[in-house]
């Protein structure tokens, strides 16, 4: 996948003829407009246009009753295509009434619910309490408290009794921790009484009052539930009943409406004089000749196209479509890019990069066959039942899954369930024993850090070459200098540890100590080539000061990016150990509740991890060396994609 070219438009035409030009954008679908003001002068008597939007309004109404009922609008593009009448104004504030109305008794009844649940949760806890409520709080002598203490603070009644004896205590219900009861006083000692129980931690809650017992009390509160309940079924009925009746002419108007608005967002990017107005903004180049006849055959406007000014912004960006067979696998990857941010314009598109390490590592981290048939079913149902993005994603990394528990032998942590197999084909056995070659799967994490890093070095130095930023790309800590220092630096460790190491010591020696004076002074050479300003550094002392911490950090990096490529090694031991340890709970007879239960886990659990350690891996080892993430995506102006509302009480 790449960044398309986007070409800049400006319009100008007649005042007249503005609502049919922005007909004619929002047909198109392809145009993304920017402030006319920074591409035309407005010394010539040019000035914003500032008309007032009153369809907004209107569109804002319409969002919020149907927020209130619960119903969705889209588009209707026939109906748009007709003028938007004063009855069908009327209608928009009759559909305001009706829906104030619905949402007012709602609110009503809500309120309602919520007392009577607040009631029966207080009165439950006085269930035991069998006199009438009404006669012991009308008392005229005698002042009664409800309420909660810890049980412990039970046995210490009779000592405060013998102290005070002017009350008595009624245990009306217990739950783990309190004693749930009533007290009564005399009211000319409440006070004092009061004291005593705040000392016993007696927390006093206030119940409704009401006629007869609690039981008969909370008997008439379900009633009322009842009847609230079916109240408010009968008025969503009532709603749902005029909302069939209202549906096609409420679509109808705010597809219209939709139009209008849109119509006047994109007037507000004009500028204008009495008689002349200018537009501007963006247009992919594969559109651009389509847009171009659309808007050049309207008498009294014309178009013209050029490339952008970096002087004045950045172009949105917008990604070019694969091949289809390509386009499934990459597509889902589209989510963890966006997490990170849109490409710049100059950047490169990395969606395709990510698709491929990623799935990669994920198998290769998570290999087991049965493990990555479960999660490849599991991830297309969250997507095609839940919509859910990340579901996508995890139908190829289970199939990675499976590919790389092929290698490892591994079928739900069944470690010789495969040997026929291999024996079918002319294998000795697995071709990768895990737990027999943990140094080598070690060693082998390193090597796929070390190409991984270089990678991603390789792509920073495309990029800035792509962008013309050629001192960047030779002598920055990603660029080749950076490149020459780091395989250099894994060529002596390697023949350090007696691995492979292809260049001669003294050559990696020399290339990492002349690479290290390049990298200490890479801002001369960078602003030298690539024509910076004041790139020359005030103070020689300080410049060198800086840049020699800066190069103990790139060194730093390059081993610590590098060693942060072992987890993909560690997470392969844990795989295999986790299973093993399942297998060990599940017995020699192999307990089926316990492997099935051990194997959930797993996929759950180490899943996650996997998941979140692989993204990780992409977005600190490999994006932060040729990836910024700051660019602002292309989002046209079209009239087929309007869609608001919510259907939480719609009936099919």
């Amino acid at each position: 996948m790449s960044i398309e070219k986007m070409r800049l438009v400006k319009i100008n035409g007649d005042n007249e003829r503005l609502d049919e030009l922005i007909t004619a954008i929002l047909g198109c679908g392809c145009f993304q407009p920017e402030p006319a003001g920074k591409y035309f002068s407005s010394s010539l008597g040019f000035l914003p246009n500032n008309e007032e939007n009153r369809y907004s309004q209107m569109l804002s109404d319409i969002q919020s009753l149907l927020n209130e009922v619960g119903h969705t609008l889209s588009f209707d593009a026939d109906a748009a295509k007709e003028p938007l009448t004063d009855d069908e104004i009327e209608h928009i504030k009759e559909l305001r009434h009706i829906a104030d109305k619905y949402t007012s008794r709602s609110a009503e009844l809500s309120e309602q619910r919520a007392k009577c649940e607040e009631g029966l949760t207080k009165y439950a806890h006085f269930t035991g309490l069998s006199v009438e409520l009404d006669k012991i709080t009308e008392l005229e002598y005698v002042r009664v408290r409800f309420g909660h203490m810890p049980k412990e603070s039970l046995s210490k009644l009779n000592v405060v009794f013998e102290r005070c004896p002017y009350f008595y205590y009624a245990t009306c219900s217990t739950d783990k921790t309190d004693d749930w009861g009533v007290y009564f006083a005399p009211r000319n000692r409440i006070d004092e009484v009061d004291g005593i129980f705040a000392s016993l931690l007696f927390e006093p809650i206030e119940i409704p009052s009401a006629a007869g017992s609690i039981a008969n009390i909370m008997t008439a509160i379900d009633s009322n539930l009842q009847i609230i309940a079916e109240e408010e079924k009968e008025l969503l009925d009532e709603a749902n009943a005029i909302w069939k009746t209202e549906s096609e002419l409420a679509n109808g108007i705010f597809s219209k409406l939709s139009v209008l608005d849109s119509a006047y967002q994109l007037k507000s990017y004009t500028i204008h004089n009495p008689h002349y107005f200018m537009m501007a903004g963006w247009v992919p180049q594969s559109d651009e000749k389509d847009f171009l006849e659309a808007i050049n055959k309207i008498d009294g406007v014309s178009a013209e196209t050029g490339d952008a000014d970096p002087n004045r912004g950045e172009p949105p960006v917008k990604i070019k479509s694969l091949w289809k067979p390509l386009k499934y696998l990459v597509d889902p990857y589209r989510f963890y890019i966006d997490m990170y941010g849109t490409p710049s314009y100059k950047d490169i598109d990395v969606t395709a990069f990510v698709a491929v390490t990623y799935t990669i590592l994920f198998g290769v981290m998570f290999g087991d066959m049965g493990h990555g048939l479960v999660l490849s079913i599991v991830g297309y149902l969250m997507y095609k039942l839940k919509k859910m993005e990340i579901g996508r994603i995890l139908i190829p990394c289970g199939i990675s899954s499976i590919v790389f528990g092929f290698i490892f032998g591994s079928v739900f942590g069944f470690e010789d369930l495969l040997d026929p197999v291999y024996k079918a084909i002319g294998l000795s056995g697995k071709p990768v024993s895990v737990m027999d070659s943990v140094n080598s799967v070690l060693l082998v994490t390193l090597v796929i850090g070390i190409v991984l890093t270089t990678l991603s070095m390789l792509l920073n130095v495309y990029g800035c070459i792509k962008n013309k930023r050629f001192g960047e790309a030779i002598f920055s800590n990603n660029g080749l200098t950076g490149i020459a220092v780091y395989l250099c630096g894994a060529n002596l460790a390697s023949r350090f540890m007696g691995g492979f190491a292809p260049i001669p010591s003294g050559v990696a020696a020399a290339v990492i100590g002349v690479g290290a004076v390049l990298l200490l002074v890479k801002e001369i050479l960078i602003g030298a080539i690539d024509k910076h300003k004041d790139f020359m550094p005030e103070s020689i002392t300080d410049f060198i000061l800086q840049n020699f911490f800066e190069l103990i950090e790139y060194i730093l990096s390059y081993l610590s990016n590098t060693l942060s490529f072992l987890r993909i090694g560690a997470y392969v031991l844990v795989h295999a150990g986790m299973m093993l340890a399942v297998f060990a709970l599940a017995g020699e007879n192999k307990n089926a509740i316990i492997l099935i239960f051990g194997n959930i886990f797993v996929i759950a659990v180490e899943g996650l991890l996997t998941a979140i350690q692989v993204l990780r891996l992409e977005f600190y080892e490999m994006f932060s060396r040729f990836y910024g993430g700051d660019g602002k995506p292309f989002i046209p102006f079209t009239d087929k994609q309007f869609s608001i509302g919510g259907n939480k009480n719609e009936k099919n």
